[in-house]
Order: C-alpha cells, then sequence, then structure tokens
C-alpha cells in the first residue's frame, strides 16, 4: 500500500479527504443550538456506505470542541442506560467543580455517593443528578448512537429520555440507522415522541464536488475526473473505494482490472450485507432492473405483476437507498455496479 493515501475503507472514520454535507451539518447543529429547539432528537437513516456514521462523526465532533458540550457516545449493543452513565459520568469528571462534593464512583456496583455520605443511586439516579448539575452550568449533553436497533433496550432508553427532555434537561440525542430499523423503532407505540422526530435521508454525494476532488488529488482532466465521479453515483462508500484504489493502481492496472478490484470492495464491504436485507422479490426486481434504466412497464411484464402492485416494490426499495426515479415511468439501480456484483451472486 502506498503511504499517505487520503482515502479510506473505514467505516465511520472522517476521511482525509471528505465531502462535507454542510446542509445536513448545519440543520442539526443550529436546531440544537437554538434557544427554543424544534427537536432535541435527529435521525439518521441510510442504506449501508451512505455516510451516515460520518455525517454523525462530524457533527459529534463539532459539538466537542465548544466549551459548552458535553459529547457522550453509547454503543447500541450495550446496555443503553448503564453505557450513558458510565460515559457520562467518566466525561464529567473531565470537568473542574462540576459534581458536587463527594460525587464519585465506586469500583463495585457502580453506586454514587453524594456530599460524601455514601448515599447510593440506581443508573436513572446517577444520571438525573449529573444532568442536573450540567444544567445549572449551562452545559448541554448530545448522545450519540451507531446502527440504532430496535430491542427493549432501545425502548427502555428512549422512553427515559423522553422523561428528561420533560424534566427540562439539555440533552440532544443523534442517531443513525438502516430505513428499516429506524422504521421500526419510529413506530414503536411506545415510542410516540420518536415518530414526531424529524429524519435526515442519506443523498448521494454531490458528482460535480467528487468530479473536483478526483480531479485535484489525481490531477486529472475535468473529463477524465467526471466520468470517475459517475461511476461512484455518488455513494459515499463508492467514492472512497474507487479513489482508494486509483491512488494505489492507476499506474500499474488497466481500467478494466481496477473496476473488477472497485467491484470486490463493494461485494465485500457493503453489497453482500445489502443482498441479505432483501425480499425475494427485491431480488428479482433487482435483477430485472439490471446496469441501465429501466421501464416499469417493462419490469411488470417480465416479473408478471400488474401496474398498481409494483409501487408498493418501489416504495419499499427506494427507503431502503437501492432504487432510485429516473424519469417518468424508469427507475435504475442507485448503487454502482449493484447489477454488475449480484449477477454473480447464487
Amino acid at each position: 500500500m502506498k503511504k499517505n493515501n487520503p482515502f479510506t475503507l473505514t467505516f465511520g472514520k472522517q476521511p482525509g479527504e471528505y465531502i462535507y454535507r454542510y446542509e445536513n451539518t448545519d440543520t442539526i447543529v443550529s436546531t440544537f443550538e437554538a434557544d427554543n429547539p424544534i427537536s432535541q432528537a435527529y435521525l439518521i437513516e441510510g442504506v449501508r456506505g451512505s455516510g451516515k456514521t460520518v455525517l454523525m462523526t462530524a457533527i459529534a465532533n463539532i459539538f466537542s470542541e465548544r466549551d459548552e458540550w458535553v459529547v457522550v457516545d453509547l454503543n447500541s449493543t450495550q446496555d443503553l442506560i448503564t453505557d450513558f452513565a458510565q460515559r457520562l459520568c467518566a466525561e464529567c469528571n473531565k470537568i473542574p467543580n462540576l459534581l458536587k462534593s463527594g460525587f464519585s464512583v465506586s469500583v463495585a456496583g457502580f453506586g454514587v455517593g453524594v456530599n460524601g455520605i455514601g448515599q447510593t443511586q440506581d443508573n436513572v439516579g446517577i444520571i438525573d443528578s449529573i444532568l442536573s448539575s450540567l444544567k445549572k452550568k449551562n452545559k448541554k449533553v448530545l448522545i450519540t448512537i451507531d446502527e440504532a436497533m430496535p430491542s427493549e433496550n432501545m425502548r427502555f432508553f428512549a422512553s427515559q429520555f423522553q422523561i428528561f427532555i420533560r424534566k427540562d434537561y439539555p440533552i440532544y440525542l443523534l442517531m443513525t440507522g438502516l430505513y428499516e430499523n429506524i422504521y421500526a423503532i419510529q413506530n414503536d407505540p411506545a415510542l410516540t415522541f420518536l415518530l414526531r422526530t424529524p429524519k435526515i435521508n442519506m443523498e448521494p454525494l454531490s458528482i460535480p464536488q467528487i468530479t473536483k476532488q478526483y480531479k485535484a488529488i489525481f490531477k486529472l482532466e475535468t473529463e477524465d475526473a467526471h466520468k470517475m465521479a459517475l461511476i461512484t453515483k455518488g455513494y459515499a462508500f463508492a467514492f472512497q473505494a474507487l479513489g482508494m484504489l486509483y491512488y494505489e493502481y492507476n499506474d500499474t492496472l488497466q481500467w478494466d482490472e481496477l473496476l473488477s478490484k472497485f467491484d470486490d470492495l463493494l461485494d465485500d464491504f457493503v453489497y453482500k450485507k445489502i443482498w441479505e436485507g432483501l425480499s425475494e422479490k427485491d431480488r428479482e426486481l433487482v435483477r430485472v432492473i439490471g446496469t441501465g434504466v429501466t421501464s416499469v412497464s417493462d419490469i411488470c411484464e417480465k416479473l408478471q405483476i400488474s401496474n398498481t402492485s409494483f409501487p408498493r416494490y418501489k416504495e419499499r426499495l427506494l427507503k431502503k437507498g437501492v432504487l432510485s426515479i429516473a424519469g417518468r415511468g424508469l427507475v435504475e439501480l442507485s448503487l454502482p455496479r449493484f447489477a454488475e456484483v449480484v449477477e454473480l451472486y447464487p
């Protein structure tokens, strides 16, 4: 591998060459910093590899650099309330004179002594005490949860988060997830407040911006950089993968060989998982659409389905980030070289 490759395949890490999503970032940051925010939570949804975690990380980094904010990253596979209590304590111990005298975490049982009298609290009580102290100090807490999953764990955490909001604590939540997981979380009857929580849907990156970056990094003509950008279809992972491969192999491999490696990366890192998440009918539809723009009437004829039933399949694949509208009565696959990769799947 060549040194100083500005691209990365590591999920969630903000790469050296990063196309900033100004509108999404500004929407969330300005909302959370408003005196009367319209929402204290945002959900970021999108297909695997669309840049959800990178966007969340970029926003978390912005708040981490501001003195009035405490940022707590939670692990969605852990007990979220326990994880929050522990990590909040750890972050607040870095702030001088924040917690009351005697407020400390014990080694066993995670008890907290308040005012030195040895009184213990459960995790919710610990969090409540710290949030109260933070509010008095005019500090805010941002919680980030990557790849949120519908579960009893999430249900309890979200319900408790709503209670903290009702107490007027300065607490904010940013979660990422796949469409189907965010949908399940929002439509849980016990979590009605999340149904009203605004969502950021990860759109493709700007082709002109990708073109500009490829042109500058690789010293290409505009036409050549634009052709590379079009191959990515604005898919965030593809932008990084193609850039990484071109940086490594443009002087040693033919273009077809480089594209073959590109397909392998897409397959290994994201497309296998995406394919596993599709129903048998969805897979049939993907295969019928193929590599180009296809008319809805042709799809219905080949799959032997009616025009009235097709919208149901279309809507599902649109929300999953697999399909895009190419014109009136026309659709195409939104993921770059998806058809070429899945053609080899059994």
